[in-house]
């Protein structure tokens, strides 16, 4: 008896710990795990050698060919293939009317879901789908239940822009969710603050973009989480607190976590990798709502990472042109910014090369972590039974951030010059080779929509 895949000699890593062993594959599962001698014969070998062999990385926060990013589901994906993500949750929408919506009229979010799973001809690795909900209309709770019956079983909310939601909906949001054990997320800025200072920071002449992170300061950000978590605590819902960016705000998910069962929350790689100096550097390219905050916070998204506040770190990946972003005031032009192809070695090389954090954390909060949170028990780990979602890493590897390489259609990088020790050298999605040393060597269409399953969340 052969299998497909051996990969051998290198150091396998998991979120409990790490080992030197080999790994085997067989028709897009893992089917062994130990020494290579003791595996069966493989039709291709793998090595290793010098090496880390870790689950593919589960990014649970990207927004992909929709309103809100250019990317397809083609360029997207490459980008996550390259990087060394094999999972991705992007956003199914509920079409709403308005002067800012992109669409005309409103639409049934099963619509919005359906629209999505369409994209797995173009997608190169799997994906799941978050419902996006973006209006008070009571037609939600009557389609609830088949949206999380076809695998959507997470919603996102917002406190903020047209399409934010009263505390007195989102209340009833979250009490359906609990009927459904359902995760309510909530991007979380007090918007009538984040209004009243961007109006008196324009009437005072205040374009540069060093200026932005005023507009939509941390305590927006804390007030709005805490009206929200506590809405979804009094509903008995399970509450995922999105990019989290700010001591303030994560001090609030502490407060009301305890053991994890109902609150968690994730940082995002440039929150813990960047610092409001980069609106000096690189104008309004980084412009992201929440911004990105002052090296204190920077201090703090470790903090709370080690302790367990912050569980999940994810990119909010957003792909955008550059012209689109520059030559204009901050309070012009789209949030947000691409990072999928960037995350796994950008934070590598902070958490563990210049903090010394430990490879079994970098599964976790990039692996395993999201994928347990969101109802993905065959993504994020290296057990026999589960996709073969395997990512070759090499550590010690060095490079240049360069938007020249990027895959998405963005043409920019918020890392540009950055240079980073780690590489992703492969990238297998339930065990087909998809990313080589940089190149993509899958057809699209490989990647498949992921039904999650509704989550268990223990501690």
């Amino acid at each position: 008896m052969s299998v497909d895949t051996v990969i051998a000699g290198g150091t396998l890593v998991t979120a409990s710990g790490t080992r030197e062993g080999a790994l085997a594959i067989d028709g897009g599962e893992i089917v062994g795990v130990g020494d290579e001698a003791a595996l069966p014969d493989a039709d291709e070998r793998v090595d290793a050698t010098d090496r880390l062999v870790m689950p593919g990385v589960v990014d649970p926060h990207v927004h992909i060919g929709d309103h809100v990013s250019i990317d397809s589901y083609e360029t997207a994906t490459r980008a996550a293939a390259l990087g060394g993500v094999t999972t991705v949750v992007d956003f199914a929408w509920q079409a709403y009317a308005g002067a800012e919506s992109p669409w005309d009229e409103p639409a049934p979010l099963l619509d919005g879901v359906e629209e999505k799973r369409a994209n797995a001809a173009e997608a190169l690795v799997d994906f799941g789908l978050h419902g996006g909900i973006l209006r008070e209309d009571d037609d939600l709770f009557a389609e609830l239940e088949d949206v999380v019956e076809a695998g959507v079983t997470s919603f996102k909310m917002y406190t903020a822009y047209d399409y934010g939601l009263s505390h007195g909906f989102m209340e009833r949001v979250f009490e359906r969710l609990a009927e459904h054990g359902a995760v309510g997320l909530v991007h979380s800025e007090d918007d009538s603050v984040c209004e009243a200072r961007t109006e008196r920071l324009r009437a005072a002449g205040r374009d540069e973009p060093e200026a932005y992170p005023e507009s939509r300061p941390d305590y927006a950000e804390a007030m709005a989480a805490e009206d929200a978590v506590r809405l979804a605590r009094e509903a008995g819902a399970k509450y995922y607190g999105i990019h989290t960016t700010a001591r303030a705000s994560a001090e609030v998910m502490e407060r009301f976590r305890e053991d994890g069962s109902r609150v968690r929350a994730e940082t995002c790689v440039h929150y813990a990798t960047l610092d409001d100096s980069v609106y000096a550097e690189l104008g309004t390219l980084p412009k992201i709502a929440p911004p990105i905050r002052a090296p204190d916070d920077v201090e703090a998204m470790f903090e709370y990472l080690r302790r367990g506040v912050l569980s999940v770190v994810s990119t909010d990946h957003v792909a955008a042109a550059r012209a689109d972003k520059e030559d204009r005031p901050w309070w012009e032009g789209p949030f947000g910014a691409n990072g999928v192809q960037r995350s796994l070695p950008v934070f590598h090389d902070e958490a563990v090369n210049e903090r010394s954090f430990s490879y079994p954390f970098l599964v976790r909060v990039m692996c395993a972590n999201p994928a347990e949170t969101f109802g993905m028990p065959e993504k994020g780990t290296l057990d026999p039974g589960t996709d073969a979602d395997v990512v070759v890493f090499d550590p010690d590897a060095t490079h240049t951030v360069t938007a020249e390489e990027n895959a998405s259609k963005a043409d920019y990088s918020i890392y540009e010059g950055r240079e980073v020790a780690g590489r992703v050298r492969k990238t297998f999605v339930r065990g087909e080779l998809v990313a080589d040393d940089g190149d993509v060597v899958a057809e699209p269409g490989h990647g498949e929509f992921l039904e999650r399953e509704i989550p268990e969340w223990g501690t």
